[in-house]
């Protein structure tokens, strides 16, 4: 068990204080690999990035800690997940997406297919006009009209 309290300041903005009672304000969590391991891997930096400490699994740590760090991370690290591929406005580039994510309907403009990413034989990342990046974690389990769509852009 990791040794150290990690709580929010008047700011909201986390503190971090260690088993010999040292504190550090303003500490961010930073995934070292935020799509393929979600929930390992994290460390805890200063403002100026400084590591202050390595947590293994997110699961280590005590529900309030844990609830705490997954608070900031999803406000950090903001990757909607597609889920369907409902329109795209042409098959040439820059286009216009109409997707279905884990966070409701949305769409947004590729404006080139070197926006589309390959993480792994199935997962993409897709970047949109503004930098916004999409996850699109197994293409497998996209239907087939999404499928048919995407198969123009790979």
């Amino acid at each position: 068990m990791l040794d150290f309290k990690l709580q929010r300041n008047a700011l909201g903005r986390l503190v971090y204080t260690a088993a010999d009672g040292t504190t550090h304000d303003d500490v961010a969590p930073v995934h070292a690999f935020p799509i393929s391991a979600p929930a390992e891997d994290i460390s805890l930096v200063t403002a100026d990035g400084h590591e202050l400490v390595w947590i293994e699994r997110l699961s280590d740590l005590p529900t309030e800690t844990r609830t705490l760090l997954q608070a900031d991370l999803a406000s950090r690290e903001f990757i909607p997940e597609i889920s369907r591929l409902r329109q795209v406005t042409s098959f040439a580039t820059p286009t216009t997406w109409s997707v279905d994510t884990d966070r409701g309907a949305t769409t947004f403009v590729l404006k080139g297919e070197d926006d589309i990413r390959r993480l792994s034989a199935s997962t993409l990342l897709i970047a949109d006009s503004h930098g916004i990046h999409f996850l699109i974690r197994d293409l497998h389990k996209l239907d087939a009209t999404s499928r048919r769509l995407l198969d123009r852009f790979l």
